[in-house]
């Protein structure tokens, strides 16, 4: 059980949706206006535990669920089971299992992902919507993988597409230490040399994290321990499927209200173009009703500037629920 400061306790159940079981975290008053958080990659429903005492505290209704693949969530062994279609379906579900209309949704990473589908496919359930770190691309003109080949084999992406490779490769550390290795990344292309593995390439951090204790990480290593790292790596190997299966939203836009919260510093914002896509415009013309807020620090925002994103949050739920 996390303690907190404010909000009460956290709350822990699970809810059979869409075919699998979903481990949710929740806290704040369960009358009050919902969050929907949902994490990255490689991360768990912990990853919201700052955002969630400060939501709990200000009267919202923190919902926070271990993706599927993830945590005390089933892990479906079939990669076919991890498309954005099932991703935002177990979103959905979760939702009618709770008779919850519409509510907020923030996302980092692979869950800003399914957070921005969510937007995409269901508009009629976000009132509003924050991502972090992953921002809104349209639909490619060709598959994922036609366009990542130009990166070479050495690119993280294209590691994680052959089942079994990147695990047999994080298998030579324990779980900690693959962790760390992720949440250390302050590099800016994630490409190993030829014939190197993406995880050997890493470099982790000799001093522990500051914004992580050891605790905290022995939490997420608990975990993934027992889960693996099958699951999260299939959401990689769906990313061409995924682009098959949203043919019908080829160049649809995002209508929900949105903002989006990057890092300065962050991995994505020149090796995936994130800082030329916002500054050119391109992301304002995909999701008209956009505010951006670039602030200090790297790819895991919520936890490394979690005062900051707290209050970016709540500043902008709260153009929504004032009376």
């Amino acid at each position: 059980m996390v303690s907190v400061d404010a909000g009460g306790e956290v709350r822990h159940w699970s809810a059979e949706v869409n075919g699998v079981s979903l481990h949710v975290a929740e806290q704040g008053p369960a009358a009050g206006p919902a969050v929907l958080l949902l994490h990255g990659f490689p991360e768990l429903w912990l990853s919201w535990r700052h955002q969630m005492a400060a939501l709990a505290a200000r009267g919202f209704r923190a919902l926070a669920p271990d993706l599927r693949g993830y945590g005390d969530s089933s892990a479906p062994t079939d990669p076919a089971a991890y498309t954005v279609l099932h991703l935002v379906g177990d979103a959905v579900e979760l939702l009618d299992h709770l008779r919850l209309p519409k509510v907020f949704v923030v996302g980092h990473d692979w869950g800003a992902q399914v957070a921005w589908h969510l937007c995409l496919l269901r508009p009629d359930r976000v009132r509003a919507v924050v991502g972090l770190g992953v921002p809104y691309f349209p639909r490619a003109p060709r598959p994922m993988s036609e366009l990542f080949a130009a990166r070479g084999d050495g690119f993280y992406m294209t590691q994680f597409q052959e089942p079994g490779r990147a695990e047999k490769a994080f298998a030579r550390y324990d779980v900690a230490t693959v962790l760390k290795k992720f949440y250390s990344i302050e590099i800016d292309d994630l490409a190993a040399p030829p014939g190197v593995e993406i995880i050997d390439f890493f470099q982790e951090s000799s001093s522990p994290l500051p914004w992580m204790t050891d605790k905290e990480l022995g939490q997420y290593a608990e975990k993934f321990q027992k889960s693996g790292f099958t699951g999260p790596l299939n959401y990689y190997r769906m990313m061409d499927t995924n682009w098959s299966l949203t043919s019908p939203w080829h160049d649809a836009k995002i209508t929900v209200p949105a903002k989006f919260i990057v890092g300065e510093k962050d991995i994505g914002m020149e090796s995936f173009g994130t800082k030329h896509y916002i500054e050119s415009g391109g992301f304002k013309s995909n999701v008209p009703d956009l505010e951006v807020a670039i602030i200090e620090g790297h790819h895991f925002l919520q936890q490394e500037q979690a005062e900051r994103v707290n209050a970016e949050i709540l500043s902008f739920l709260d153009k929504f629920t004032e009376n």
